[in-house]
């Protein structure tokens, strides 16, 4: 049966990867190009209208309202009254790392036996063939964060294009991340059948004692330079030099604090992943300088007696109070929700141009990729997509065309595919 459920596994992934071959990376930025006409959207909260954005080998060269000086030797592209955005980027995602949810153990590959695993690298298991990708890159997200799953420390995290050939062309930046999965304060449960090996509590504690432990020695190791190299630890060092950041996936108040004061004792750059309470301790986010990606805001509350529309309101929440805050979603192929996710925060207190920063300019510091991207402003990398209208209402967003590093990159994707092929079975005009 094993057997069975391996070669199938690799047959569907073998499918896969050919009926997404038609797709090819674009190639490197021949000519100059020159966006004139648009409303342009920076993505710092500057909105330039009838503006030009100029680039060149992969580089912003120039940006600015009305006529470009100069286009000579250009393609240039008019897009009088259509709208320029900064590629969205995705962090926290386990796009390119997982295919197909159940049943297809094959396509799964964003978790590592065992519970401890600092030394795990996503960006090995990055499959640039997925299917998900363009259909996620058609919604104006141009760069991802895919993130290892499971255990206590799941690994390390890098950012990728999502227009490569393989893992190491899709490199945008490597290793700049630890996820840690905190542990959860679980309420005593009412009724217990049958007495557990060891109480809710007792387990916590155990768990702490790893963590605790484990990043002891490692910063022992990182100070001391030892001859024998430890991977585990060599994966953790980057963390107390300042070049890696510790995400730490929690949800409620008493656990955030918690890992903030863990990660302050040892000197270690802390980002709150998901942050449901966030709310609550705002103060103390902002005096230690951690910010939060919240994930989603189309969701419930995690408590009963909270404000049904409290994740509507989470971003404009941190917002007043000076907390450094990005957005993700849920998953891989939910990601091609992200601006909708960060639209709904206008209806309830944001500005459009805060949200775009949301998951622009905010996501990009959050990542440290803000020098080369997030904004666009000359000399930062040419990120970047012309939509038909408001890229963060589902009803508007149109993306006509898309450069990821001056790339002029394939917006095909199999529901476009699917979605003429039964357009012209019925002889229904596809738009």
């Amino acid at each position: 049966m094993k057997k069975i459920l391996i070669f199938g596994g690799l047959l569907l992934s073998t499918l896969l990867t050919y009926a997404q071959a038609t797709i090819s990376p674009a190639k490197p930025q021949s000519k100059p190009i020159v966006i004139t006409g648009a409303t342009i959207h920076v993505g710092n909260g500057r909105v330039i209208n009838n503006g030009y954005i100029a680039f060149d080998k992969g580089k912003i060269t120039a940006i600015g309202e009305g006529v470009i000086p100069n286009s000579d030797g250009a393609d240039v592209i008019n897009a009088t009254g259509k709208q320029v955005y900064p590629g969205f980027i995705c962090p926290v995602t386990t796009l390119g790392l997982v295919e197909i949810e159940e049943g297809a153990k094959g396509t799964v590959d964003d978790e590592e036996t065992g519970d401890l695993n600092p030394n795990v690298r996503s960006i090995v298991a990055y499959n640039t063939d997925s299917k998900v990708i363009p259909t996620v890159r058609s919604n104006g997200i141009l760069l991802a964060q895919p993130t290892p799953n499971g255990g206590t420390l799941s690994g390390q995290s890098s950012v990728v294009q999502l227009d490569a050939w393989n893992w190491e062309d899709a490199a945008y930046k490597t290793d700049i991340a630890v996820h840690l999965n905190w542990p959860v304060i679980r309420p005593p449960r009412r009724r217990a059948p049958v007495a557990p090996d060891e109480s809710p509590d007792e387990a916590r504690l155990k768990q702490f004692d790893e963590i605790n432990n484990l990043f002891t020695a490692a910063k022992a190791y990182a100070e001391a330079k030892p001859d024998v190299v430890n991977l585990r630890f060599e994966a953790l060092k980057g963390l107390f030099n300042g070049s890696k950041k510790l995400f730490i996936n929690v949800d409620g108040a008493k656990e955030i604090i918690e890992a903030v004061s863990f990660a302050g004792k040892l000197g270690i750059k802390a980002v709150i992943v998901g942050g449901k309470e966030s709310y609550l301790v705002t103060n103390l986010l902002k005096q230690n300088n951690v910010p939060v990606i919240i994930r989603e805001t189309q969701t419930l509350p995690a408590r009963d007696e909270d404000d049904v529309y409290l994740p509507y309101k989470l971003p404009k929440i941190l917002q007043d109070a000076g907390v450094e805050y990005g957005l993700t979603g849920i998953g891989f192929w939910r990601q091609r929700n992200l601006p909708f996710e960060a639209g709904q925060a206008v209806g309830y207190g944001l500005t459009k141009e805060q949200a775009l920063s949301m998951i622009t300019i905010n996501n990009a510091k959050i990542l440290g990729i803000d020098k080369t991207t997030g904004t666009l402003e000359t000399g930062k990398d040419a990120n970047l997509f012309i939509s038909g209208g408001d890229a963060l209402d589902m009803i508007t967003l149109n993306v006509e065309q898309a450069f990821i590093q001056g790339r002029n990159i394939n917006l095909d994707n199999l529901h476009k595919q699917l979605y003429k092929k039964f357009s012209d079975k019925y002889g229904i005009k596809a738009d």
